[in-house]
């Protein structure tokens, strides 16, 4: 067996059926068809919460399109030090936001803590012009290291992170595995855990190239679609990203 990534590995069959069932005939372009407009619905359904969704085509891009809708330039974000948007993307959030800050901190087993991100704050004084001003903290689910939050360590780093006004975000890149190994349901993990808005990854669980944002808090969306629209991410063939994410959970999760 090669354990060496899951990204090394083909498409799920389910999949290709899928994009072949999408195939057929003329079908309206950049998200506006009934393919991808289920989508709302349907996440809606698996999250038992009323969300919006967005696909990419990406991870990097989910995150950083994320990120940057809830931080301003000025604005820092709180992650760990071996997240992906710290060491793996290249600097796109950063880019992305206009000049945000992260904010990393060490933490065993690729894990945030509370008492951590206190840490790290403690010495940015609110409203001082000379500091980059709180605005996120982004988890990852799983981690860089493997492991998962439990859904009572997900609510203690969001009731820390809010009591601040700052945002939860969360890099779902891998999070069908956590769902399938706490057992639990995706809204466990999620809003009722106090995320706000979830990078939600399909392509490293069968998928070809399907990534969503999803936001818990509609509130929060601003302007995302120009955001996503301006870097590349408005698929004129959407449909096809929507069908690639059809397959996300294991089947003992319905």
């Amino acid at each position: 067996m090669n354990f060496t990534s899951d990204n090394c590995y083909g498409a799920a069959s389910e999949i290709f059926e899928a994009v072949l069932r999408a195939n057929q005939g003329a079908i309206r372009s950049y998200g506006d068809d009934e393919i991808t407009t289920r989508l709302n619905g349907l996440f809606s359904d698996v999250f038992e919460h009323d969300v919006a969704v967005f696909p990419v085509i990406s991870g990097t891009a989910a995150n950083a399109l994320a990120l940057s809708t809830i931080t301003s330039p000025h604005g820092a974000i709180v992650c760990h030090a071996q997240s992906h948007i710290a060491v793996d993307e290249c600097g796109a959030v950063e880019q992305f936001t206009h000049g945000a800050k992260l904010l990393t901190v060490d933490g065993a087993h690729g894990k945030l803590t509370p008492q951590a991100i206190e840490a790290r704050l403690a010495p940015i004084q609110k409203a001082l012009v000379h500091h980059a001003q709180p605005a996120a903290v982004s988890i990852t689910q799983a981690t860089e290291s493997g492991t998962t939050y439990r859904p009572e360590e997900v609510r203690a780093i969001s009731r820390a992170a809010h009591a601040h006004g700052m945002k939860v975000h969360m890099d779902g890149a891998r999070i069908a595995n956590s769902i399938a190994f706490l057992g639990c349901a995706p809204s466990d993990i999620t809003w009722r855990s106090g995320i706000d808005v979830l990078s939600f990854g399909a392509t490293k669980n069968g998928a070809l190239a399907a990534e969503a944002v999803i936001f818990f808090d509609k509130n929060l969306v601003g302007d995302f679609e120009y955001r996503r629209k301006k870097s590349g991410h408005l698929v004129s063939k959407m449909r096809f990203c929507r069908r690639n994410s059809k397959r996300i959970w294991p089947a003992s999760l319905g």
